[in-house]
């Protein structure tokens, strides 16, 4: 299992954060000082992947410029002496290599992954979506990687959710065969509420083996009219060929607003010259009870 790549669906609309994406891409929304995307391609990168392949359409190629160099800036701040603003954005762009590839049609995430088949071929491969942001002692995608390593085999990655929020993902079920990681037997697309066959909730990182492209290939429109990824990792599972891992650390939806926000804060309390300060406006806003 030598995974090198990393394929990155960056090709839909956004519209859970409208009005805010109704020009700039989802991905490139800033948390704290960086865009969402910068998040996940550094999470790919700490964990030993150094190629990135964006799936991309025709309206978000501001995230390929990011990763690009900038020379009119790169210049201006080398004139006015900021050095260390001039090593972080040339960072950026040194970070990884990028392969785009079009999704011409947004099709749903199946689609998406099917759409960089050409540039993966016969290597397994990881895949990372661009609004779920995982940290932790151990990087998301790279929790997956050790056990992908140790089995052989495909893994997805999945938290607990509340029984109330099982309709908004790809739920599994599975036994666990060792702490933390599931033999997963089926799969179910966004189950209704009180049909779901556990609250183990697959959340945006899997390593896949190549043969997955043969099940996105055959796949019909599932949930929402779209090729769906999870319809496609039932044929895996039905061969005792898919595991999950329930990821450790903190998790992120990028879509969703509440989420949104507390990412900014959390990563702004990280911040020591902002701390203090914004320990103690959020205390000004939201007071404590009995005062």
């Amino acid at each position: 299992m030598d995974v090198r790549k990393v394929v990155i669906p960056v090709a839909g609309w956004g519209t859970r954060s409208l009005p805010a994406t109704k020009n700039i891409p989802k991905e490139m929304l800033p948390i704290f000082k960086k865009p969402v995307v910068q998040y996940v391609v550094e999470e790919a990168q700490s964990s030993g992947i150094n190629t990135v392949v964006l799936v991309t359409s025709q309206n978000k190629t501001i995230i390929e410029d990011h990763f690009d160099h900038n020379l009119t800036l790169e210049n201006l701040l080398e004139r006015k002496g900021k050095t260390e603003l001039l090593k972080e954005i040339r960072d950026v762009a040194n970070m990884v290599e990028i392969i785009s590839v079009r999704q011409k049609i947004q099709l749903g995430l199946g689609h998406a992954v099917l759409c960089a088949r050409e540039v993966c071929k016969n290597e397994p491969f990881a895949v990372m979506v661009g609004d779920d942001l995982m940290f932790g002692m151990v990087p998301g995608i790279k929790q997956l990687l050790d056990v992908a390593n140790a089995e052989n085999m495909a893994v997805v990655g999945v938290i607990e959710v509340p029984e109330n929020k099982v309709d908004r993902y790809g739920i599994i079920e599975g036994e666990e065969f060792r702490p933390g990681v599931f033999r997963v037997r089926n799969l179910v697309e966004k189950p209704a509420l009180g049909t779901a066959p556990s609250r183990l909730a697959i959340v945006g990182r899997y390593v896949l083996t190549p043969d997955i492209f043969d099940y996105l290939e055959k796949l019909e429109p599932g949930v929402g009219g779209e090729l769906q990824l999870t319809d496609a990792l039932q044929g895996l599972a039905a061969k005792n060929r898919l595991l999950a891992v329930k990821l450790r650390g903190q998790r992120f939806d990028a879509g969703d607003w509440v989420e949104y926000l507390t990412a900014n804060i959390y990563f702004a309390l990280h911040d020591e010259d902002l701390h203090d300060d914004l320990v103690r406006r959020i205390h000004e806003l939201v007071p404590c009870k009995g005062n």
